[in-house]
């Protein structure tokens, strides 16, 4: 059995209720053609003996466990796989760089403001990515994608390793911004495709995500400390090399729909109709609404686990392993992405995202009040708990209401242009701590987890036109 076999079996005997989402027809703003795939001539025909409607609706939860062939189901494995190490690399760079912040400006002897010019090349990367692969999906194909995104990530990390003058260091990001939205987008639309247990593989997916976070920090801290700290980015390069390799060996450059074929789920080609991809997924009301609050949630993320270890320093007092309070915010959010499965089941996706987010509310106030090191410490991990299950959560929702044949570009600007915040709100944190302090952190935090509250009361609760 394997590890995710196990974890959906413990999941599915957790459920109480299913709630069936019967398919929906396309939106009415859509238009598409479809293109029947050369291996599906003879037509479309569901593994299971159950016919699927002609919109290509997927069933829900309780309907969706089909007869796979035991082989299929072992290449589903490692496809799923190789999707993971994706995300471990982009974990891995979200939580490479809050030990590093303050090696980087005492080696370049910048400010707080110049540093976070990091941030910003990200940003322009991110948002870039994002737009380029809403029609890449449909010219390139996710195959050739999911090798292209790290390709990109390691020429980003090898022009940072030798630490160069600081305007290559600061631009090299633009690089890596780029490709992780690539493969990010890439990687959260294929699982959200799959038929079978997607709710429970997007919070594992989302797990290893947080697992890569845990362990950069672990590992930049001891580099901070070195003579040759940038050499961080030649292990940063060398996992980027990895995902790429297994990309190419996994998914040889195949379409979407011919990977899924080769796990026994069978799908039709789809191409933009006259008016394009772009009309027609910008069109979507909830697309933009999902797509601003993942830009919020990741920049809180990124903002935690990037200054967090600056604000422990400055303002708490702490000592050079002050980098593992980081360790301990991404451990929290690895940990509560498949621990509170559970509780998204039993009370429901929607209402656990106002949970998880008024509880960290609280608990914000009371890390920026409590002036206690361990307690802060401590209370940072909680709240990466919290916020663990809300991007997989966004994920799996944006899949039940989006139209099924603008999903993958759908989810990948969602995604991508989420990402964005990874940037924006570094860099806006750091622009406040240098005029007015690190302790601006926290209540910037809490205005923009209020801010998601907002949001999340706006995206709609089931699939409607706009």
């Amino acid at each position: 059995m394997t590890l995710t076999s196990g974890i959906e079996q413990q999941t599915a005997r957790s459920l109480a209720i299913v709630h069936h989402v019967p398919p929906q027809p396309p939106h009415p703003s859509i238009e598409l053609r479809r293109v029947k795939h050369p291996r599906t001539e003879s037509g479309i025909k569901d593994v299971s003996g159950v016919q699927g409607d002609e919109w290509g609706g997927t069933p829900a939860i309780g309907d969706q466990t089909q007869e796979v062939p035991p082989r299929a189901r072992k290449w589903l494995e490692v496809q799923y796989a190789c999707l993971c190490f994706a995300l471990f690399l982009a974990g891995w760079n979200d939580g490479t760089s809050g030990p590093l912040i303050p090696r980087i400006q005492r080696y370049y002897n910048v400010n707080l403001t110049i540093v976070s010019l990091i941030f910003i090349a990200n940003c322009v990367g991110f948002v870039t990515g994002a737009a380029a692969n809403v029609i890449l999906t449909y010219k390139v194909g996710f195959g050739k994608l999911m090798v292209i995104g790290p390709i990109f990530q390691a020429i980003a990390y090898s022009i940072q390793a030798p630490a160069p003058p600081f305007p290559l260091f600061v631009l090299a990001p633009i690089l890596n911004g780029f490709g992780m939205a690539i493969q990010d987008a890439q990687a959260n639309g294929y699982v959200a495709s799959l038929d079978n247990h997607k709710e429970v593989r997007m919070g594992i997916l989302h797990a290893v995500y947080g697992l890569g976070a845990f362990s950069a920090p672990l590992v930049s801290t001891q580099f901070s400390t070195m003579r040759h700290w940038s050499f961080h980015y030649l292990s940063s390069m060398g996992i980027a090399v990895t995902s790429a390799v297994l990309a190419v060996v996994v998914f040889r450059f195949q379409t979407q729909e011919e990977c899924l074929l080769e796990i026994g789920q069978h799908t039709e080609e789809v191409e933009p109709g006259e008016h394009g991809a772009y009309h027609q997924i910008f069109r979507l009301r909830a697309v933009h609404l999902m797509a601003f609050f993942i830009l919020i949630y990741v920049g809180v993320e990124v903002t935690i686990g990037g200054w967090i270890v600056t604000y422990i320093i400055q303002v708490r007092g702490g000592g050079p392993s002050s980098g593992y309070v980081s360790s301990g915010f991404f451990g929290g959010l690895t940990f509560g992405r498949v621990a509170l499965l559970w509780v998204n089941n039993k009370i429901g996706e929607r209402r656990a995202i106002f949970l998880y987010s008024l509880l960290v509310l609280g608990l914000e106030v009371v890390i920026w009040r409590v002036p206690s090191l361990i307690g802060n410490a401590v209370a940072v991990s909680i709240v990466g708990v919290l916020l663990g299950p809300i991007y997989p959560i966004v994920m799996n929702h944006a899949a039940r209401i989006l139209p099924n044949l603008l999903l993958t570009g759908s989810i990948g600007w969602i995604a991508g242009l989420g990402q964005a915040g990874s940037a924006l709100i570094p860099f806006t944190t750091g622009a406040l701590a240098a005029s007015s302090g690190i302790w601006t952190l926290h209540p910037l935090l809490i205005g923009m987890i209020g801010l998601l509250i907002v949001l999340w009361a706006l995206v709609p609760g089931k699939r409607r036109a706009d």
